[in-house]
């Protein structure tokens, strides 16, 4: 028996008290005028939880006068009311009290009932995500004003079962948080490897892409004609597939370049595919092999994305493309350089072996668990 089965056992055994997630919040109303030696400015993120406004946006987006923002300290919530159907709701971990924007609720809890980590937990348990949707004002636009968490109702367990539930939930949510780590270490090193296996000397010759390449753009697909799942993935205007179609236009291992939309972003197929008209596909000449060509057009992404016209529907032209110059080596060396980036790019993208496929499981599990420890039997009245 587990640590936390051995407390439920003992202290709640016929279940849990249920409590509205109102009774246990009060809302602080406090304003930057009350207190002027409050001057960090955070934001509510529905990824990062709270942070310093500087460190959120390069440029400044609050406003230069502060009274009336709402003070909020440690410990206690914030969320923006029109957002909180996509997750902007979070607790300032900080020691340094702070300001957020007069459209923001900020509220404590009383911890007397309440573990805060749990009741973090808790608040983004689909559960409760669900409830906030089906409780939000009806309207043209979502809205959930702080008198309707009188209606979301929640289990309030003991507080040593609390604890030793946010314990459990602490570690999956660590550990995955190692392994994005690890995932962004790996994926410089491999654009570091990348970069400087595809650095030669003035003996290797630099090609414009239309002197080794055919380049063709795709054909036009009508959205209507596409199905959600099915053997041909239609490419149009990101890296994301538009839908599945019933033939193909282009063979497996073919490397093609967005020109609207995600314009200048490259992307390879290891399947047969549909490019839409928003795609040029790029058929390599007997010099070159194709995935040594996908490596190298995405060290020259930056110069694609500089030459990426700005307007409604960022495009970036056909003639800019042709223009690109990559180093043709030797076949032999291409293959040499295409085996070792191969491995980086398994272990850093792939979604069966690599890091992102342990990251994802072990998000499945944390869910799994997280769905599980948050689900009691309520106590007979």
């Amino acid at each position: 028996m587990s640590k936390l089965d051995e407390l439920i056992a003992e202290l709640c055994p016929d279940g849990v008290e249920y409590a509205s997630i109102g009774s246990l919040i009060k809302r602080i109303r406090e304003r930057g005028k009350d207190d002027i030696s409050v001057q960090q400015v955070y934001v509510v993120s529905n990824s990062l939880g709270i942070v310093r406004a500087e460190d959120y946006r390069d440029n400044t987006i609050h406003s230069e006068d502060t009274s009336n923002y709402t003070i909020i300290r440690k410990n206690m919530f914030a969320y923006n009311p029109s957002r909180l159907n996509i997750g902007s709701i979070a607790m300032l971990k900080e020691e340094e009290p702070g300001l957020v924007s007069p459209m923001y609720v900020v509220f404590s809890i009383d911890e007397t009932q309440i573990v805060k980590e749990y009741f973090e937990y808790v608040l983004k348990s689909p559960y409760v995500m669900n409830k906030i949707n089906s409780y939000k004002e009806e309207g043209a636009r979502f809205r959930f004003n702080f008198d309707r968490w009188d209606w979301i109702r929640i289990p309030l367990p003991p507080l040593p079962v609390q604890q030793e539930i946010v314990r459990i939930l602490d570690n999956f949510t660590e550990l995955t948080a190692e392994l994005t780590a690890e995932l962004t270490a790996r994926r410089k090193q491999y654009e570091y490897y990348r970069d400087l296996l595809l650095t030669f000397d003035e003996d290797v010759p630099k090609v414009r892409l239309d002197k080794v390449t055919t380049i063709t753009r795709g054909v036009r697909v009508v959205k209507s004609q596409l199905t959600e799942t099915g053997t041909y993935p239609v490419f149009q205007n990101s890296m994301t597939p538009l839908g599945y179609y019933e033939k193909s236009n282009f063979n497996k291992n073919t490397v093609f370049i967005i020109g609207a939309g995600a314009a200048g972003e490259t992307g390879y197929s290891k399947i047969d595919f549909w490019a839409a008209d928003d795609c040029y596909c790029l058929t390599c000449s007997d010099r070159l092999q194709s995935r040594f060509l996908y490596y190298a057009i995405l060290c020259q992404k930056s110069y694609l994305l500089s030459r990426v016209r700005r307007a409604s529907v960022p495009r970036l032209a056909r003639s800019v493309i042709e223009r690109v110059e990559i180093p043709v080596p030797p076949l032999k060396e291409q293959e040499r350089i295409v085996s070792i980036l191969d491995r980086f790019d398994a272990l850093c993208n792939d979604l069966t072996s690599g890091i992102p496929a342990e990251i994802e499981a072990r998000q499945k599990q944390y869910e799994y668990y997280r769905d599980k420890l948050l689900s009691f039997k309520e106590v007979s009245a």
